[in-house]
């Protein structure tokens, strides 16, 4: 294959969007009708995705110059690149419910990226079921705070025995 200056730009734009990317998705999007894709590229869109028909010959070329080890392997037959340069999980999310609520089969995940680490269809799977960030955040602020609560149950009941013991005394000696 001869390589044009446009072609070269197309592999380093490529490359740049893999190195900047958080998280990205390939799919094979054979079988999709045009409302379906449309569809799917405006859900995309609203969350800040960005989604494109690349070629497989310039997306191994530039994923190798991105230091994307394991990629070549899923570069076969039609790829759509769904690309997020802010949340690692949006595209894989994004993706895997449009292919719920749509009851697709022929949307077919591919491979994915999470911060520089290829991932096969199962982790693009698994990383589509994590809760969102904040829920994670609230999870992990929990369990941190479920010691100091526990502590504080602890302080508290000594000082409630200590409480009662004194009741206890001072109905005593009332009634003496």
């Amino acid at each position: 294959m001869a390589v044009t200056s446009e072609k070269q730009a197309i592999v380093a734009e490529l490359k740049e969007r893999f190195v900047n990317a958080k998280g990205a998705v390939l799919t094979n999007y054979r079988g999709l009708t045009v409302a379906q894709d449309t569809n799917l590229r405006r859900k995309l869109r609203e969350a800040g995705v960005e989604y494109r028909v690349v070629k497989n010959t310039m997306t191994r070329i530039a994923a190798k110059e991105a230091g994307l080890e394991g990629l070549d392997a899923h570069l076969e037959g039609p790829t759509a690149l769904a690309i997020s340069f802010t949340d690692p999980v949006a595209p894989a999310k994004i993706i895997s419910d449009f292919v719920k609520e749509n009851k697709l089969e022929v949307l077919e995940v591919k491979a994915g990226i999470v911060e520089g680490s290829v991932i096969d269809a199962q982790g693009v799977k698994a990383l589509a079921a994590l809760p969102p960030r904040e829920v994670l955040i609230a999870q992990v602020l929990a369990g941190m705070q479920s010691p100091i609560a526990g502590l504080v149950n602890v302080l508290q009941g000594s000082i409630r025995n200590l409480v009662y013991a004194l009741d206890a005394v001072r109905q005593q000696k009332e009634s003496a």
